[in-house]
């Protein structure tokens, strides 16, 4: 009870931990990223059209931009490991796989530049990348200033081949100041708790004044079961997470594989909607050359994407697990909340759950009413809500309802009516159909007037 009452308390207090003071992430970053549908194919003899090469992320940054990725807020492309040549250059400075990126780094940002986006790229802290190419140690400096001369506008820190925990650690932080002396704003993911908590916990005060966000968890497969466990991990974990989270440094889940292979319809929603609800940043992982127009559309859908880039910054986090069901929750600007309902049962047909709207919002969420809107799967304005209803959804098996729950305002909604703004005392929870009853505005005022203290 007492880590439940922290939570709150930090949630509804001010700002959390100072972060990096470079003015960027003030929302969570959104872009795209190659390594999980791509990974390190560098044979462009045989797939050239997918090898890891200059041609695909210029398409990937003409497609952003001609197909509306760019228009609702996807801004980064990013390169991710295998993108270099095996040695460096004589005088210690990096070069990229001439014969894969013929026309150099800079001249990619230049290109990604002119199509209005940024250009992120893929480094260790280590000797090595994770892939066995060459890594930043010893060359932090150098390489900072190697990025910043290319117009890089982003770098990916990774954590493999470290000497020790000292030199992971303090790695980690030289970068971040190598980058900052370099002049050129540079936004710094790191993956720094990942690699350092097996041998102590992270202390993300000191990582968020380092870095703009950060990985903590191991890499997202195009599963289910991938998905499932870092929602897992990252409720199990919640208590350090959500108070780290905010405007300049955000917990990073990893990549979204909507789009791919591994997940179905409902189990892509869930992903989406729980990223929104984790304030996570939005990093695609697939082949926008061939994604369908339902995935598409899912990705660009602009009140999900409202919900992750909320100026409020603050993480939502798991409220309560019911036998199959989640539910989460998310404070957002305005007195809003948002609210993902998650059906983790992997058998059957869709599931039924109903809740008290006075269990949302730490309590306050729809105090004295609210106006319910359900986001995901599809958009429905459910109606008006007192602190005393029954809210009740339908989920279906690894599926997510998406919620916006918005304070009452009587001017804004006073032609709205609503089926299950009151509960009556004889419910039974019968999960009848949301048009049972007939609440409108004019009830809520009146219930308001009731409430008012004498």
């Amino acid at each position: 009870m007492f880590a439940f009452v922290t939570l709150v308390l930090v949630l509804l207090g001010g700002p959390g931990a100072s972060a990096l003071d470079n003015g960027l992430a003030l929302t969570p970053t959104m872009g795209w990223l190659p390594w999980e549908r791509f990974t390190c194919n560098v044979d462009c003899l045989e797939d050239p059209e997918n090898c890891i090469s200059e041609q695909l992320f210029m398409q990937m940054a003409e497609l952003m931009v001609s197909e509306g990725w760019k228009d609702v807020g996807y801004e980064y492309v990013c390169i991710d490991d295998c993108w270099l040549a095996s040695k460096r250059n004589k005088d210690g400075t990096l070069k990229a796989d001439p014969k894969r990126f013929p026309s150099g780094i800079g001249h990619l940002a230049n290109f990604v530049h002119s199509r209005g986006l940024k250009l992120g790229i893929y480094q260790d802290v280590g000797t090595l990348t994770c892939a066995g190419y060459p890594g930043s140690f010893g060359y932090y400096d150098i390489d900072a200033q190697t990025f910043a001369d290319w117009g890089v506008d982003l770098l990916k820190f990774d954590g493999c081949y470290y000497k020790d925990i000292e030199s992971l650690v303090e790695g980690y932080k030289y970068m971040s100041i190598a980058l900052n002396r370099t002049g050129r704003s540079i936004l710094y993911s790191c993956e720094w708790p990942l690699y350092s908590r097996p041998f102590q916990e992270p202390n993300y005060t000191e990582i968020r004044q380092y870095c703009n966000h950060w990985r903590n968890y191991g890499d997202i497969l195009d599963s289910w079961s991938s998905v499932k466990s870092i929602l897992a991990w990252t409720a199990s974990k919640q208590e350090s997470l959500v108070p780290a989270a905010g405007p300049g440094g955000w917990n990073d889940p990893d990549m979204l594989v909507i789009g791919n292979f591994g997940l179905s319809w409902d189990q892509q929603v869930t992903q989406m909607a729980l990223w929104a609800i984790m304030a996570a940043p939005l990093f695609m992982s697939n082949d926008l050359r061939h994604i369908s127009p339902r995935s598409k559309g899912l990705l660009q859908n602009k009140d999900v994407i409202a919900i992750n880039q909320d100026p409020l910054g603050k993480q939502g986090y798991r409220l309560r697990k019911d036998k199959n069901f989640e539910v989460w929750e998310r404070p957002l600007s305005n007195l809003a909340w948002a609210v993902a309902v998650l059906n983790q049962k992997e058998i059957g047909g869709p599931q039924k759950y109903a809740f008290s709207t006075s269990a949302l919002g730490q309590g306050l969420g729809c105090v004295p009413a609210c106006f319910i809107t359900q986001i995901l799967p599809v958009k429905e304005e459910l109606g008006l809500y007192t602190w005393i209803s029954l809210l009740k959804v339908l989920v279906n098996p690894t599926g997510t309802v998406l919620l916006k729950l918005q304070a009452y305002q009587p001017d804004e909604y006073s032609s709205h009516t609503t089926g299950v703004g009151f509960v009556s005392n004889n419910d039974t929870n019968d999960y009848s159909d949301y048009d049972d009853n007939n609440a409108t505005s004019d009830d809520i005022i009146s219930i308001i007037t009731v409430l008012e203290p004498l």
